[in-house]
């Protein structure tokens, strides 16, 4: 059988761990040789020999995406090594629950998830286009959130992907007639150690109340799997969705239709 990425080189940023693990080891169960970026060498590192173990192909990169140098280096890495690029997703991000009003919350809390999330995104577009087009094109999927769509989360982290949602767009349209694809795929309530307190520090018990109090607000009654989210990021880099540009995919088990 045919695997649908097969001779492709997929990078991924924030693939050590969550989604991110998810979408890299999909990418490598198709076929695609996939480049791992994430500021966490262990989770990284873990990331890339679970796919080499598995028979995949996969490297992994140490780089902050927030910073120019960072995203230069993810890019430039993932060149060297590989030969090329031919898919980039861009789906590193963090959260942050501070207790904050909105409105007026630290100036540091509000730059630290609008340069992850945000800025890291605009980044690694800037220095991964050229290289999609050395190759002929490509595809760019974006990381968004149903944050995007509804109020479910401080203003750093709507405004973040809002923000997400609009680039991918606007460069969609700007890179259409040099055969970029670009589009962005939406979460919702996942299990994911970001959703779940795990990086807080919670105890299981607390993680399931947590989850159990998202899952309560959902139409499908649970929570999702990162690795629903990352069948549809593969669909959007696939030659499935060749007439496909510019648009938002929610993975959200109905929550935004409510």
């Amino acid at each position: 059988m045919s695997r649908r990425f097969e001779g492709r080189v997929a990078l991924v940023t924030g693939g050590g761990s969550g989604m991110g693990e998810s979408i890299a080891t999909r990418f490598a169960e198709e076929g695609a040789v996939v480049s791992v970026i994430d500021r966490d060498a262990k989770g990284g590192e873990r990331v890339v020999d679970a796919i080499t173990q598995a028979g995949g192909q996969a490297s992994f990169t140490q780089a902050d995406i927030s910073t120019a140098d960072g995203a230069r280096l993810a890019v430039s890495t993932t060149v060297d090594r590989h030969g090329g690029l031919d898919i980039l997703v861009n789906n590193a991000g963090i959260a942050t629950r501070y207790g904050e009003r909105s409105w007026d919350m630290q100036e540091e809390h509000w730059d630290a998830v609008i340069d992850v999330n945000l800025k890291g995104v605009y980044l690694c577009t800037k220095y991964g286009v050229p290289e999609l087009l050395k190759r002929g094109g490509g595809a760019i999927v974006n990381t968004a959130s149903i944050a995007s769509e509804v109020v479910c989360a401080g203003a750093n982290y709507t405004a973040s992907k809002g923000g997400v949602c609009m680039f991918t767009k606007t460069i969609a349209v700007e890179l259409a007639k040099q055969n970029v694809r670009v589009n962005a795929v939406g979460p919702g309530y996942m299990i994911t150690p970001m959703a779940t307190g795990e990086r807080e520090g919670l105890s299981p018990a607390e993680q399931k109340e947590r989850l159990d109090g998202m899952a309560a607000n959902i139409p499908f009654g649970r929570c999702g799997e990162p690795v629903e989210v990352a069948n549809a990021v593969l669909f959007l880099a696939s030659d499935e969705a060749s007439y496909i540009t510019g648009q938002l995919l929610c993975v959200d088990g109905g929550y935004t239709a409510v």
